[in-house]
C-alpha cells in the first residue's frame, strides 16, 4: 500500500527501509490538526503502526510497517527449551528447599523399592516445583514484555529462549532467556518502550509472588532484626542479600527475625535480583537500552563508570567480576549502547517519566552483596 490516503495531508516526508520494515518520517501541513478525523481516519487505514514525533515545531508522524512476513518461528525448539528449563530448575529449587530432594537408587533395585524411593523423592521435590513455576513464570512475563512491545512497532522479534543449565553448574538450574531482534531499532523512542517492557513486567510478576510467598514464610523466633533471609541448600544455612525493595518487602509482610523462605518467595527474590542486572547501564542490557533512549551517546561514559564501579564490588562479591566479563564479551569489548537509525530524534515528554521511574527500580533493586558466603 503506498501512501496516498495520506500525502494530501502532509507537507514532505522521507522514505527509508531498515532492513524488513518501511519507515516514513513525515510532517503534517500546518493547515491541517493532527486531531482531524479526516487526518486520522487516513493514518488509520495504514497496514502498520504511527506515532507522532513533536520536534523543530512541526507535527511529524512517524509511520512504519512490515514489508514481509516475518521468518516461520520454530516453535518445537522453544518449547523444548522452556521445558528442558523448567525441568532444571525444578531439579535446583529441589536441592535448595532441602537435602531431602537428593534422589540416589536404593541398594535393592526391587521395582516396588524403586518405585517407593522415587514417590518419596516426588514429594520432597514439590517445593521445588513451586519454585520452578514461580521463576519460569517471572522469566517468561519479562521476556514477553520485550516481545509486545517489539511487536508494537513491527519489530521482527523471535519468541523467548530459555537457557537450561545443570544445577551443579548453576545452583538456579537456567541462565535466564532472551529474545532475538531481527529488525534494527529505529530511534530512542522504541528503544525505550522496548528495553523497558520487559523489567516492569517481569517486576510486577516477581511482586506479587514475594508478596505471596513471604506470607508464607517461617520466621525463627529469637534472632535478629531483618537484616538477611534464610534458605538451605543441602543442610547448610545459605544467605541471601537485601536490597531497598526486599528489605521493606519483608519488614512490611514478615517482621523481625531470620525467615526461611517460602519458594515462591525464593523465586521472586531472584527475580528481583535478574531485574536489577538487566537494569544496569551497560551495553545492550535493558538498562543500556534505556540509559541510550534518554541521554544518547552519553550512556557509555554512565556505563564505563558503572563496569568500573562492579570491578570494585567484585571484591565484596566475586560474581560481579564475571558478570564484568560477560558484558564485555557479550558487547565485544565495549560497554557503549551501538546507535539506532535515527538518534537525533527525540523521545516524547510522555516517555522521561517511564525512563526515570525505571532508574529508581534499578536503585530499589540493587545490592552490592546478593550472596553472601555459605556458612
Amino acid at each position: 500500500m503506498s501512501l496516498s490516503p495520506i500525502t494530501p495531508f502532509l507537507s514532505y516526508w522521507r522514505t527509508s527501509t531498515a532492513l524488513d520494515r518501511e519507515v516514513v518520517d513525515a510532517v503534517v501541513a500546518p493547515q491541517y490538526d493532527p486531531r482531524s478525523p479526516e487526518l486520522l481516519e487516513a493514518l488509520a487505514a495504514w497496514p502498520g503502526t504511527f506515532y507522532w514525533s513533536h520536534r523543530e515545531g512541526a507535527n511529524r508522524v512517524v509511520l512504519i510497517r512490515a514489508l514481509a512476513p516475518g521468518p516461520k518461528e520454530r516453535w518445537g525448539l522453544h518449547v523444548f527449551l522452556f521445558l528442558l528449563t523448567f525441568a532444571t530448575v525444578w531439579a535446583a529449587g529441589a536441592v535448595l528447599m532441602g537435602p531431602s530432594a537428593r534422589f540416589s537408587l536404593p541398594a535393592t533395585l526391587d521395582v516396588v523399592v524403586v518405585w517407593e524411593a522415587l514417590r518419596a523423592w516426588m514429594g520432597a521435590s514439590m517445593p521445588g516445583f513451586g519454585f520452578a513455576a514461580s521463576l519460569m513464570g517471572i522469566l517468561l512475563v519479562h521476556e514477553m514484555g520485550h516481545f509486545v512491545a517489539a511487536k508494537r512497532y513491527h519489530i521482527n522479534a523471535s519468541p523467548p529462549y530459555f537457557l537450561p543449565a545443570p544445577p551443579q553448574l548453576n545452583f538456579i538450574g537456567t541462565f535466564g532467556a532472551f529474545i532475538r531482534l531481527r529488525s534494527p531499532i529505529v530511534d530512542r523512542r522504541q528503544l525505550l518502550d522496548v528495553g523497558a517492557a520487559g523489567p516492569w513486567a517481569g517486576m510486577v510478576v516477581a511482586g506479587v509472588l514475594l508478596v505471596v510467598g513471604l506470607l508464607n514464610s517461617q520466621v525463627l523466633s529469637g534472632t535478629p532484626g531483618p537484616t538477611q533471609q534464610l534458605i538451605y541448600v543441602g543442610a547448610q544455612p545459605f544467605y541471601l542479600g537485601d536490597s531497598i525493595l526486599m528489605h521493606a518487602a519483608r519488614t512490611w509482610f514478615v517482621g523481625d527475625g531470620t525467615v526461611i523462605l517460602h519458594p515462591m518467595a525464593l523465586a521472586g527474590w531472584f527475580g528481583i535480583f535478574v531485574t536489577m542486572l538487566n537494569l544496569l547501564p551497560l551495553g545492550q542490557l535493558d538498562g543500556g537500552h534505556i540509559v541510550y533512549a534518554l541521554v544518547g551517546r552519553h550512556q557509555a561514559k554512565i556505563g564505563k563508570v558503572m563496569w568500573y564501579g562492579l570491578l570494585i564490588l567484585g571484591f565484596q562479591f566475586w560474581g560481579w567480576w564475571l558478570w564484568a566479563a560477560l558484558i564485555l564479551i557479550l558487547g565485544r569489548g565495549h560497554v557503549a549502547h551501538p546507535s539506532v537509525m535515527e538518534p537525533h530524534r527525540p523521545i516524547p515528554v510522555s516517555r522521561w517519566p517511564v525512563g526515570i521511574a525505571t532508574g529508581i527500580l534499578f536503585v530499589l533493586t540493587f545490592t552490592a552483596d546478593p550472596l553472601p558466603t555459605l556458612l
